[in-house]
C-alpha cells in the first residue's frame, strides 16, 4: 500500500445512530470464542509471513503458504492468478450471495531495524539489484487475519448463504518495472467471476490507530494515484553564456511551482482535496553545461473524479503554457505507467456494514475518519463491485501516536494483539451481509 505518513491520518468523532439491517442470527459471542481460539494460529503465521517476506509478483512461497491451508480447509483452490495469487472457494451448497474477502499479500524493498525474534532478514531482487525486503506495510497481517476469518467460516460451512471467495492478492505494491500485477490484473483475469462477487470487503492494518479500534468511512477513503513525467527540452549551451540556451533547467523550477497553483487556486480545496507532489528531477552533468533536457516525474492525489479530471486538464495547460514562454518544448506522460482509481466505499454497503462494526468493535471503537492520499489497488475491485475499505488499529495502546512508526520505513511495526479485531470483523461482515439478502 502506497502511504507514506498516516501520522497525518486525521480524525473526527461521530456518533452511530443504529441503522435498520439483517444480521446474521449467529451469536456474536461464537464468533468472539472462535476468534480468540484461532488468534495464536494468526499469530503463528503472522510471524513466519513476516520472517519470509517477498516482493511485489515474487510471492512464490508466500502462495504457497496460503495455498497449503486453504487445500488443508477443504476449499476450491485457484493458483497462479496474476502470477502469484491465491484464490479460494467456499461453498455452502445453499443459495446465496458471493461475499469476497481480499488480502494482499506482497512486502517491500525495505531493510528491517526492528529488533524482533521474527525480524526479516530477506533480500529480493529489484531492477537487477538484491536488495533487503520487509513487510513494511502490514501486508503480512491481512493475509493472516484473511486465512483466520477462512477457517472459522470454513467450520461455519452449514450455518452460511451463498460463496465466499477468499482474495490472495499480490503486487499492491506495484508490479516491477517492465511488468504488471496486482488487482487490476485479478480482476482482467475474472477473478470476481465464476463465481460472480456481489460485495467485496478488504482492510489494512494502521500501526498509527490504537489496537481495538477500526476506522471507516463513506465515499473516498483513500485516494486516486495518478504518476507522470514531463520532459523539457531546450538548447544546450556553456553555462558563462546563457542567453545562447534554451534553459530547460529554469524552465522546469517555473514548471514545478507553478504545477502547486493548480491545487492552492484551481481545486477548490474545502471540498476537492488534492496533492501534486515532482518526487525526481534530473538534467545535465556538469555544472558550467546548460543542458539540452530535463526529466521530471512526480504523482497526482486526489480524492473525487471532479478534482482528478481537473488535474489532468490543468498540468499539460501548465506544463505547454509555462514552456512555450521560455521557448522551449515540453511533453506531459499522463498517466505515466500505472495509476489507482479513488479506494471509494459504497455508501449504501457502508450503511448497512455499520451496525456490523459497532457489535464486532464497540461503538466507542468505530471511528468515522477523514480520507488520507495514500492510495491502494483495492480500488479496482470496487470499479466492479460495491466494496468497503476499512482500517484495523495495530498500534500498542502504550505507544503515543506520534511516537509510532510510519508505514514504509524500516521501525514499521504493529502489534499482533491488533489481528483479532481483523479476524472478527471480516466474519461478521460476511455473515451479516449473507442475512441481509434474504
Amino acid at each position: 500500500m502506497n502511504l507514506r505518513n498516516l501520522k497525518l491520518f486525521g480524525l473526527c468523532c461521530f456518533f452511530i445512530t443504529p441503522l435498520t439491517y439483517a444480521a446474521s442470527p449467529i451469536d456474536g459471542k461464537l464468533i468472539e470464542e472462535k476468534a480468540t481460539e484461532i488468534e495464536p494460529k494468526v499469530i503463528k503465521w503472522r510471524h513466519h509471513l513476516h520472517q519470509y517476506p517477498e516482493l511485489s509478483n515474487r510471492e512464490f512461497e508466500t502462495a504457497k503458504y496460503i495455498e497449503k491451508h486453504v487445500r488443508e480447509l477443504g476449499l476450491e483452490v485457484e493458483t497462479g492468478v496474476a502470477i502469484t495469487g491465491v484464490v479460494a472457494v467456499l461453498d455452502s451448497g445453499k443459495p446465496g450471495p458471493t461475499v469476497a474477502l481480499r488480502a494482499d499479500m506482497d512486502g517491500l524493498p525495505v531493510k528491517e531495524e526492528n529488533d524482533l525474534p521474527f525480524k526479516s532478514v530477506q533480500m529480493g531482487e529489484l531492477d537487477g539489484k538484491q536488495v533487503p525486503v520487509m513487510h513494511a506495510c502490514g501486508h503480512d497481517t491481512h493475509v493472516a487475519m484473511l486465512m483466520g476469518a477462512a477457517e472459522i467460516l470454513t467450520g461455519m460451512k452449514d450455518q452460511l448463504k451463498g460463496k465466499v471467495k477468499f482474495i490472495f492478492q499480490p503486487a499492491e505494491e506495484g508490479a516491477p518495472a517492465g511488468e504488471r500485477g496486482g488487482a487490476e490484473v485479478m480482476v482482467e483475469e475474472g477473478v470476481l467471476k465464476n463465481p460472480d462477487v456481489d460485495v467485496i470487503f478488504g482492510l489494512h492494518i494502521s500501526a498509527n490507530t490504537d489496537v481495538g479500534t477500526v476506522r471507516y468511512r463513506h465515499g473516498g477513503i483513500m485516494a486516486a494515484v495518478d504518476p507522470f513525467k514531463i520532459i523539457v527540452k531546450g538548447k544546450q549551451a556553456h553555462g558563462a553564456y546563457p542567453w545562447k540556451s534554451v534553459d530547460p533547467i529554469t524552465t522546469s523550477a517555473q514548471i514545478i511551482m507553478a504545477l502547486q497553483t493548480i491545487v492552492s487556486r484551481e481545486i477548490k480545496v474545502i471540498d476537492d482535496a488534492a496533492v501534486v507532489t515532482i518526487g525526481s528531477i534530473h538534467g545535465g552533468n556538469r555544472s558550467n553545461i546548460i543542458p539540452m533536457e530535463v526529466e521530471m516525474v512526480g504523482t497526482i492525489r486526489t480524492l473525487n473524479e471532479a478534482a482528478r479530471e481537473h488535474m489532468y486538464e490543468a498540468i499539460p495547460r501548465k506544463v505547454k503554457g509555462i514552456a512555450e514562454s521560455m521557448r522551449a518544448e515540453a511533453e506531459v506522460i499522463l498517466p505515466l505507467d500505472y495509476n489507482y482509481p479513488i479506494t471509494f466505499n459504497d455508501h449504501d454497503l457502508m450503511d448497512q456494514m455499520l451496525p456490523t462494526l459497532v457489535r464486532t468493535a464497540g461503538a466507542e471503537n468505530v471511528i468515522n475518519s477523514k480520507p488520507v492520499t495514500g492510495a491502494e489497488d483495492f480500488s479496482f475491485f470496487q470499479q466492479e463491485v460495491p466494496g468497503v475499505y476499512l482500517w484495523v488499529g495495530g498500534k500498542p495502546l502504550d505507544v503515543p501516536e506520534e511516537e509510532s512508526p510510519a508505514h514504509h520505513t524500516p521501525e514499521f511495526f504493529v502489534d499482533d494483539s491488533g489481528m483479532k479485531l481483523g479476524v472478527k470483523l471480516l466474519t461478521n461482515m460476511t455473515l451479516d451481509y449473507m442475512y441481509s439478502q434474504d
